[in-house]
C-alpha cells in the first residue's frame, strides 16, 4: 500500500463523526475532498464505553471506496476478530496493547495476512509496552484522548510519548508511522507534525466543518508557528 511510504501528512477522517444516515455520501465527499484513507473505529461496549459497528459495515464501505481502510479495533480479545476484518477489506488493523495478551503473536498474524499491522497506546499506557515489537510495526497509534467517543479535547501529556516514539524510530531506523487520534484539528496540526506525527485522524474537525475540501487541504498543508 503506497500510502504507507508517503512522506507527506496522511489525513484519515474518522467516520465516527460522520452522518450515518448518509454514510455513503459522507465517504464519497471526503474521498473527493482529498483525504488519504478512512479511519474506522470498532467499539464493543466492553473495552471502551461505546458500541459502533462490525465487519459487515467495513465490507460495505470497502465496496464503495478505493481509499485504504484503517481499522482500529477498540475491543476485547482483538485477535479472535482479525480474520473477519481482513476478509471485510481492512488494509491496516490496529490492536490495543491493553486488550491483547500476546501482542507479538497478534502483530505477526496480521502481517501474515498480507496487510499492515499497527498497535495503539491509550493515553496512560507507557511506550515500553511496544518497544520490543517496534521493529515489526507498520504504524503506532497514539491515543490523544481516552477512547470511546469523538469530539474530545487533545490530552497534552501525550506530547512526550509522540516525541519518544519519533526518537526511537530514528535511533533504530524503524519504519513505523506515528498516527494520532483525538483532538486533531487545523489549529494543532503543524504542532503535531513537528512532534513527529505522520498520520492524522480527524473526525469532528472534518465532518463538522462546513467545507470538507478546504479543511482537508488545510490539515495537509498548514504551516505557521503555533504556541501551546
Amino acid at each position: 500500500m503506497k500510502i504507507m511510504n508517503n512522506k507527506k501528512r496522511v489525513i484519515a477522517p474518522s467516520i465516527l463523526s460522520a452522518d450515518f444516515m448518509h454514510l455513503e455520501g459522507e465517504i464519497k465527499a471526503v474521498e473527493n475532498a482529498g483525504c488519504d484513507m478512512l479511519h474506522l473505529d470498532i467499539m464493543d461496549g466492553h473495552f471502551v464505553p461505546n458500541i459502533t459497528f462490525g465487519p459487515f459495515i467495513i465490507k460495505q464501505i470497502n465496496e464503495i471506496t478505493d481509499l485504504p481502510l484503517d481499522v482500529h479495533l477498540m475491543i476485547e480479545n482483538p485477535s479472535r476478530w482479525i480474520d473477519a476484518y481482513v476478509e471485510a477489506g481492512a488494509d491496516i488493523i490496529t490492536i490495543h496493547t491493553e486488550a491483547c495478551t500476546h501482542i507479538h503473536r497478534a502483530v505477526q498474524y496480521i502481517k501474515s495476512m498480507g496487510i499492515k499491522a499497527s498497535v495503539s497506546l491509550n493515553p496512560a499506557t507507557n511506550t515500553t509496552a511496544i518497544e520490543y515489537i517496534a521493529e515489526d510495526l507498520d504504524m503506532v497509534l497514539v491515543m490523544s484522548v481516552n477512547p470511546g467517543f469523538g469530539g474530545q479535547k487533545y490530552i497534552k501529556n501525550v506530547d512526550r510519548k509522540i516525541k519518544y516514539l519519533d526518537e526511537l524510530r530514528k535511533k533504530n531506523s524503524y519504519n513505523y508511522l506515528i498516527e494520532v487520534d483525538g483532538g486533531v484539528n487545523t489549529e494543532n496540526v503543524d504542532y503535531l507534525s513537528d512532534l513527529g506525527v505522520d498520520v492524522f485522524v480527524a473526525g469532528s474537525a472534518v465532518f463538522k466543518s462546513e467545507n470538507y475540501s478546504q479543511t482537508i487541504k488545510t490539515l495537509k498543508n498548514k504551516r505557521q508557528k503555533q504556541e501551546f
